[in-house]
């Protein structure tokens, strides 16, 4: 995938920006299709702090548009889908001060798929200025440390990725045992 992207923005150099930040866009509007591989690509061909920055344009802007849509289509019939999630669930009703942090905190946790925390906010009651402001803020670490995980990620050899992915299946086994 991330090969895929760097030919794109080869093919199209002029335009990689753009096409970078549409991706992106797209991506937080599906809501569940993560977004490292975006990050990888900017980050191999722009460079680590230019590659991080479209990254979080794309990212902060993909949020808002996402919230746009998502509380023009989705605002009246919502609840169900949240239950497992009381904390999102919590940000139905929060407003002012209370959805600026809950929105900052939701995004600094990796496991919350980004998409329901934006589609939580935007059926909420919580404004698109607040929302955006917090999601962009929350954002930042977290893409820092994607950002600079795929950044050392490309410089590991062969064995260092083994051991990384290797690594992560552990993980995801121990979290998804948990999980049940």
């Amino acid at each position: 995938m991330v090969n895929s992207l760097l030919q794109l923005f080869r093919e199209y150099h002029e335009l990689a920006i753009v096409i970078s930040i549409c991706i992106s866009i797209l991506i937080a509007v599906i809501g569940v299709v993560p977004s490292v591989f975006i990050t990888a690509a900017n980050i191999l061909f722009f460079g680590f702090w230019n590659g991080m920055f479209v990254s979080f344009l794309g990212e902060a802007l993909g949020a808002g548009i996402a919230f746009i849509l998502y509380r023009k289509g989705f605002k009246s019939s919502v609840n169900k889908g949240l239950d497992k999630y009381p904390k999102v669930k919590r940000l139905l009703h929060a407003k002012d001060k209370e959805a600026f942090y809950l929105v900052f905190a939701l995004r600094l946790i990796p496991f919350v798929p980004s998409g329901l925390i934006t589609f939580a906010a935007a059926v909420g009651k919580v404004t698109f200025s607040i929302f955006i402001i917090a999601s962009s803020l929350g954002k930042l670490p977290a893409l820092l440390i994607e950002a600079y995980s795929v950044y050392e990620l490309t410089q590991f050899g062969w064995q260092g990725k083994l051991i990384l992915v290797v690594v992560a299946l552990a993980l995801l086994y121990w979290a998804i045992k948990k999980i049940k």
